[in-house]
């Protein structure tokens, strides 16, 4: 198969099972989708709905049971773990709920060891920079214990943006932080986002959070159920109880 160039993401009839004592267990089934660069795209749905089993085929940290995943151009069905850790590294960067700091460097060094693991340059240059645009410049020196949620959030954005992705992957990023720290956060990563030109897939249980994607996707027992576009005020089958 050929992907277009501009395809940053392109999925075909993946599949994801796993062993359980009671027989195996399918916890996707025959997703497909795509993502053009600069686009933006939410995955919404319930607890256990799959959304985030989803989210590690796609950034290549499982790999499916079934169908075809390409990366930034490359098969991940035909790397290995290294190759797509490598991969990973130099096109791709996360923000979870759980904001994944090592509590024993600075705000400064967690954002300098993500770029020297990736090989690049100017890490610490690249990391001040990107702690400037989250408007941490005074906290560069403080440990995670010293920061607030909201604050170790603004690290790992910037953590992830400090490399220049090609692709931002977001899980439940604001899903520990109050609302209005959350709403701050949101603002945040989609104004970074636009700055960066960088594709973003947004996993959430929060439709206001999912509304500011250009496309939503909403998955309901390991298949996709719907394509809507974001901000459209459509109705959802899937009930925001935030």
């Amino acid at each position: 198969m050929t992907v277009s160039n501009s395809r940053i993401l392109e999925v075909k009839n993946v599949s994801f099972t796993v062993k359980a004592p009671g027989g195996d267990l399918t916890i996707l089934k025959d997703i497909s989708l795509s993502l053009n660069e600069n686009e933006t795209l939410a995955i919404v749905g319930a607890s256990g709905s799959g959304k985030t089993t989803l989210l590690g085929l796609l950034a290549g940290l499982e790999q499916p049971t079934g169908g075809d995943i390409w990366l930034a151009g490359e098969h991940l069905n035909r790397l290995d773990e290294n190759e797509r850790a490598k991969l990973r590294r130099r096109r791709v960067g996360f923000v979870f709920q759980s904001f994944h700091l090592l509590p024993s460097l600075t705000a400064l060094e967690n954002v300098m060891l993500a770029l020297e693991i990736a090989g690049l340059d100017r890490a610490r240059e690249r990391s001040t920079e990107a702690l400037n645009q989250v408007g941490l410049s005074a906290r560069m020196a403080h440990y995670p214990r010293q920061l607030s949620g909201g604050e170790q959030q603004r690290v790992a954005i910037a953590r992830a943006f400090a490399g220049d992705p090609a692709v931002l992957f977001a899980d439940e990023p604001t899903g520990n932080l109050d609302r209005n720290t959350g709403e701050s956060i949101a603002r945040l990563l989609f104004e970074l986002n636009r700055e960066h030109g960088t594709a973003l897939v947004l996993v959430t249980h929060d439709l206001n959070l999912a509304r500011r994607c250009g496309r939503i996707e909403e998955i309901e027992d390991g298949q996709l159920i719907t394509a809507r576009a974001g901000d459209s005020g459509e109705r959802f089958r899937l009930v925001d109880k935030n």
